[in-house]
């Protein structure tokens, strides 16, 4: 059996981390969608004036790295696999592993959450928004 490891741009992962970056930034900002998720998960202005604990913006941003590298070597696997344009593929794997693995698991975790699907819609659209964006990035610089 021959073993072949998925080539990954590295610069083009880095950029879909930044990405996601953006997207939740925007997403969450007060006059988007912010405000409305504030409500459905609990918070108040006075909880998110107090601020995050210290290490949560590094694992957000590990976590970004991860799902971007992740992302990539699955695009390059499926490129491999059906060929055609590796941005379609970047945004097809995207948008299966969304469904598949995000979405799904998402709504398994709410539909025992005591809020039930108050913020389901939120963290699905901000999930797909993310993806679609890292999907982007890695679909327009394939590896060398």
């Amino acid at each position: 059996m021959d073993l072949t490891v998925p080539a990954i741009n590295v610069f083009a992962v880095v950029l879909a981390a930044v990405a996601a970056m953006v997207v939740g930034a925007i997403y969450y900002h007060p006059k988007v969608l912010g405000t409305r998720w504030m409500r459905a998960i609990g918070h108040t202005s006075e909880s998110v004036a107090a601020g995050t604990r210290p290490w949560i913006y590094p694992l957000i941003i590990v976590c970004a790295l991860v799902t971007a590298w992740v992302l990539a070597g699955a695009t390059w696997i499926s490129f491999e696999f059906y060929g055609g344009s590796f941005l379609w593929n970047a945004l097809i794997t995207a948008w299966i592993l969304f469904i598949g693995f995000t979405l799904a698991r998402v709504v398994v975790h709410d539909a025992f959450d005591p809020r039930g699907f108050r913020v389901t819609g939120h963290t699905a659209l901000n999930e797909v928004l993310v993806l679609t964006a890292m999907a982007l990035v890695i679909g327009v610089w394939p590896p060398a």
